[in-house]
């Protein structure tokens, strides 16, 4: 960067934008051509003096011309003339010029001005001389050389712009002065004058553009740096280089004034605002330190408050032990599902075994004595056929026919019919591989929550979790809607326990004395004594598991493997049925849906068991006279396995309609089974043996209406077949028989058939009978 020159010689041109320092700038270079034209006595030579003595005094006026620069440029008083070790000029009138001067620039800005060239000559009283002249420049020149200030003007052309140059740079006279005086000027105009100082300020600043643009870049990236403006920040910089570039000057507008109390108003006033603005912030500040603080003391207050505290803490860790066992649950309802769906799988395939094998031996005896009932010769091509295996399944059947005699003859029991049995005894080795696959399931089933703590797989652990949030937070518990949660968290925990329950065994756990059905009433027990609302919602949840856990399960078994020919499986499934189904719940729907689900496959499968397992074959009379024939004993076997299933269906009583009952007994068994086995077969003590079974059988509510005087439609021709029977045994005079008859009869409600039938025999005797039942 070159050397630049000190700024204490620098121009003050912000002073030159004043209102009277421009009007006293522009003015001045050609003040003396306008006073000499306005003047006659400066066209020629003044009278009584010669010419020397005029240039004296034109360059007498320059001097006070440059001395009202000087002051317009606002330098240290009277410097110039303090140059010089004595002045020719008295003080007083030196003043008195610069006065005059002073005086001569107000009145040429204004417009009315008439100030001439006599008026000033008038103002000077004595002209120095040349010598006087020529060491005062001596002295200047000394003292421009003296302040260190070397001119970067090499040709120095005297004008009248150069003249005011050097009158705003410093208080001498350019090199040339002596040289170069022009004594007329040419007269301008006010707009010539003021676009030559134009001009000439211009190549002032021109000289130091390039130093200072220079200067000026650094000191705004230094002061840039210093404040950290930021990008789009309008921010008046007093060195930028913007505020120094110089505009050309247009006379036509005119610009506001400005000055130092103006720019001061504005700086307080753009002072005032940020101040404003920081006490603002400092409010909201204080605002948000005041809502932490209150914060931070609430949350204080809430922790340290007890049933607040103790509140958070329960809910909280009630949710952490309520996500954790729905986690386990989810895990553990996988292995659940396998080890339930292995039991089902093994139970559904003993009783597929039993019941192919009956139906088999059925198949293979009948045809057996269909054969032995046809012509020799017609029948001994097939009976070589199938022989052999006819002749090995029929000794397996007699083997354990032997088997439950001889048990039967060690227990006593000597009333027993045979086709009374169930037959579902196993060979030793069916019973030891099914004793093992069922032991590996039920290891399996322990080991499905050997990794989980009580709290997560106990029944009772769990409804305590719940009890407390009753007992502590009751509203908050019964908004949650608990009781409709409560059965779909245990339904996975009851089917691991009902895995092992066969409800066909006679030896099963009644539900009652399982340990989640004896929870789950504690738990809605002391939701009775706890809860002052009578309609608790807590009433349903054991209807509620009973209906979406237990009779699933229960239908299961109904449909594939309950054997409706087997008393004990259908006494052990009434029991466990007529305990779910009578159960008290509150929810009436689900309770209802649940019991007919569970009702129709029921239903469902006794018919079943009516059309497959149901057959009593008819053989002539002379093949059933001997009591002891193969075809005999077939069909009394028949009968009594058809009578046995008419009692196990008559003992739903008490759980299915009495409407169901009668058609799937009366109407499909009795009537389309039995009756025709008892018309075909030979009057006597049997027959009425049969009969009063079949009597027993049927449900004494039916019959207990006392204005009952005729018996139900279904049993009509049961009792057609009683009359026909006493008929035949009263012919033979058998009075036993008939009295048993009767009493059937009248057990039936048959009572106008009984009358008449007593009245026709003249049986007064029994009579009485009659009335005991009226």
């Amino acid at each position: 960067m070159a050397h630049r020159p000190k700024r204490t010689f620098r121009p003050r041109r912000a002073d030159s934008s004043d209102s009277d320092g421009a009007q006293e700038t522009f003015a001045e270079p050609g003040a003396t051509g306008e006073q000499a034209a306005r003047d006659p006595a400066v066209e020629g030579p003044p009278s009584g003096r010669g010419h020397a003595e005029v240039a004296e005094l034109l360059r007498r006026g320059r001097g006070r011309r440059r001395g009202r620069a000087w002051a317009s440029s606002r330098h240290t008083a009277r410097a110039a003339p303090r140059l010089d070790g004595s002045s020719a000029v008295p003080a007083d009138e030196e003043d008195g010029a610069h006065h005059s001067s002073e005086s001569k620039d107000d009145q040429s800005s204004s417009p009315n001005s008439s100030w001439t060239l006599e008026d000033e000559f008038s103002s000077v009283v004595n002209i120095p001389d040349a010598t006087f002249i020529q060491a005062t420049y001596g002295k200047c020149k000394l003292a421009r050389a003296q302040e260190d200030y070397i001119s970067l003007d090499v040709k120095h052309t005297f004008t009248n712009s150069g003249v005011k140059k050097n009158s705003e740079d410093s208080e001498s006279e350019p090199d040339d002065f002596k040289d170069i005086m022009p004594f007329t000027l040419k007269p301008q105009t006010l707009r010539q004058r003021m676009a030559e100082e134009t001009t000439t300020r211009n190549e002032e600043t021109s000289d130091d553009s390039q130093d200072e643009k220079n200067q000026d870049i650094w000191e705004q990236q230094q002061m840039r740096k210093a404040v950290k403006i930021t990008k789009g920040q309008d921010i008046d910089l007093s060195y930028s280089h913007e505020s120094q570039t110089v505009k050309k000057f247009d006379a036509s507008i005119s610009f506001p004034p400005v000055s130092l109390e103006m720019i001061k108003k504005k700086l307080n006033t753009r002072l005032t605002l940020l101040e404003d603005t920081h006490r603002s912030h400092l409010r909201e500040y204080e605002k948000y330190m005041q809502d932490i603080k209150s914060s931070k003391s609430t949350i204080q207050n809430l922790e340290n408050s007890s049933n607040q505290a103790l509140s958070f803490k329960f809910y909280k860790s009630m949710k952490i032990y309520v996500e954790n066992l729905i986690d386990c649950l989810n895990e553990k309802i996988i292995n659940i599902q396998e080890i339930e769906s292995a039991m089902h799988a093994l139970l559904l395939k003993q009783a597929v075994i039993f019941m192919k094998r009956r139906q088999d031996e059925l198949k293979h005896e009948s045809a057996y004595l269909q054969q032995l009932s046809c012509k020799p010769e017609t029948s001994i091509n097939k009976t070589l056929a199938i022989d052999e295996k006819t002749q090995s399944i029929l000794e397996e059947v007699e083997s354990r026919r032997a088997r439950r005699r001889q048990a039967r003859v060690l227990s006593g029991n000597c009333t027993h019919e045979e086709g009374t049995s169930s037959d579902d005894e196993l060979s030793s080795a069916d019973m030891i591989d099914f004793q093992k696959s069922q032991g590996d399931i039920l290891q399996d089933h322990k080991k499905i929550f050997e990794d989980v703590h009580s709290d997560f797989c106990n029944i009772q652990n769990i409804l305590l979790k719940f009890q407390q949030w009753r007992e502590k937070f009751p509203d908050s518990y019964y908004e949650a809607f608990i009781s409709l949660c409560i059965p779909k968290l245990l339904n996975p925990l009851i089917r691991f326990q009902l895995i092992d329950w066969n409800p066909l065994k006679f030896d099963s756990i009644g539900l009652k004395q399982m340990p989640w059905f004896t929870s789950v009433e504690e738990f809605i027990g002391c939701s009775m004594e706890d809860s002052k609302k009578e309609d608790s919602s807590d009433k349903k949840i054991l209807s509620t598991v009973i209906n979406k856990t237990v009779i699933p399960r229960l239908i299961g078994f109904v449909e594939f493997i309950w054997d409706p020919l087997s008393t004990t499986q259908t006494t052990s499934l009434i029991t466990q049925c007529r305990m779910i189904l009578e159960e008290q719940s509150t929810c009436e729907n689900e309770v209802n849906k649940g019991k007919q689900d569970l009702l129709k496959s029921i239903v469902s499968r006794m018919k079943k068991a009516i059309e497959d397992d149901v057959f009593i074959p008819l053989y002539p009379k002379s093949a059933v006279e001997n009591r002891t024939s193969p075809h005999a004993k077939f069909q009394e076997r028949q009968f009594w396995s058809g009578l046995k299933l008419f009692g196990n269906i008559l003992l739903w009583n008490e759980l299915l309609p009495e409407d169901t009952l009668q058609e799937l007994g009366l109407g499909k068994l009795l009537n389309r089974y039995l009756i025709i086995a008892l018309v075909n077969a030979i009057p006597g003590p049997d027959v009425v043996k049969k009969c009063s079974q079949i009597a027993a059988y049927l449900p004494e509510k039916w019959f207990q209406s006392s204005a009952m005087r005729t018996s139900i439609p279904q049993l009509e021709n049961f009792i057609q077949f009683l009359l026909q029977s006493a008929h035949k045994l009263s012919r033979n005079e058998i009075r036993d028989e008939v009295k048993e008859i009767i009493l059937i009869l009248v057990k039936i409600k048959a009572l106008n058939q009984a009358e008449s039938f007593i009245e026709e025999y003249h049986l007064d005797h029994l009579r009485s009978v009659i009335k005991e039942f009226e």
